[in-house]
Formats: structure tokens, C-alpha cells, sequence
């Protein structure tokens, strides 16, 4: 049984419609889910809700459509192990290791990231499987620069017997044999 879930965060057609190299991102993301219900990983979709949504607001994007025993958790905050089930369905998979994708990578990213690292999981942060918000011309940072940021603190960010990953789509492996 792997020891490995895939995270995809907050990735809904509402969220979306302004992401930064957006339409690239869900390729990436859409790949990896492939690859990893080819290996038996568990592949987690955690959506953003709010207490008055517009309709259509919790729609997984269409390039991500949950397959058949992929799980769907609904979360009310940044951090996605904040009240929700997160926590409960990784232990009874015994899962220990988060390969983390999603929107937006300042705060739901993130935020889901420091927690996982924080109740004890190893974590990979896809650096090109995650986005935010494009900013109005001229502002700085730039989404581009707010991914660079985020890729490069995780790359650094050190958590006491825990292993942390930056690594691209296409260098994530879910078989036994990994090396990321």
C-alpha cells in the first residue's frame, strides 16, 4: 500500500478564471493525478467554501474531474487540515507523504503545506503544479515572483524529522522506487 497522497488544492473553475499560467498548471496537476491513481495513490481534491457561494462556485476545474474513488473534502479556511477530515482519511491510508499542488500558492498552498509539515507528513511541493492570481500590471510582486518565493522557501524550510521536496511535475514519482 503507498504511503503517499496526492493534494489538489482548491483547483475549481471559479478560482481559477485569473490564475497565473493557469491553463498549463491544470495540465501538470491532470498528469500527475493520472500517474498517481496508476499506482494505487490516493488523489484528494480539498475545495474552498464559503458560507454563501455562488452557484457552480465549488466546481472541481473540468481539466481535474474527480474519478472514481478519488476523495473530495470541503474546507472553510486556508489551512486544509483546519476543521475538516484531512487528517482522519490519511491515517486510515496510512499515508506520510503529501505531494501538494493547487491554487493559490500564498495562502492556500502555503497554508495547507506548513500544516502538513506541522502533523508530522513529509511534503512535496510541486513547484509547477500550484498558482495564484495574476496582480494588476505594474504591482509587485508579480504571480510569477509569488510562485519563485514560495518554491524557494519550502525549498529551505527545514522541520525536525521531516523531509521537504521542491521538485517540478515531471520529476515526481509515486512507485516504490522514487526518488522524489
Amino acid at each position: 500500500m503507498p504511503d503517499t497522497a496526492l493534494l489538489i488544492i482548491d483547483m475549481q473553475r471559479a478560482l481559477l478564471k485569473d490564475a497565473h499560467d493557469g491553463e498549463a498548471c491544470l495540465g501538470r496537476v491532470a498528469g500527475l493525478a493520472d500517474r498517481a491513481r496508476a499506482a494505487g495513490v490516493p488523489v484528494v481534491y480539498l475545495r474552498q467554501q464559503f458560507a454563501q457561494v455562488p452557484a457552480g462556485w465549488l466546481e472541481v476545474h473540468p481539466t481535474l474531474t474527480p474519478q472514481p474513488g478519488d476523495l473530495v473534502l470541503d474546507k472553510e479556511s486556508a489551512d486544509s487540515f483546519l476543521d475538516t477530515t484531512l487528517g482522519k482519511v490519511l491515517e486510515e491510508r496510512a499515508v506520510r507523504r503529501l505531494v501538494v499542488t493547487g491554487f493559490a500558492s500564498d495562502y492556500c498552498v502555503d497554508s495547507t503545506g506548513r500544516s502538513a509539515l506541522s502533523h508530522g507528513y513529509d511534503l512535496v511541493l510541486v513547484a509547477d503544479g500550484h498558482t495564484t492570481m495574476e496582480r494588476p500590471a505594474g504591482a509587485r510582486p508579480t504571480a510569477a515572483q509569488i510562485i519563485a518565493h514560495h518554491n524557494g522557501i519550502f525549498s529551505v524550510i527545514q522541520y525536525a524529522g521531516r523531509s521537504v521536496t521542491v521538485a517540478p511535475a515531471a520529476e515526481i514519482r509515486f512507485d516504490a522506487s522514487r526518488a522524489t
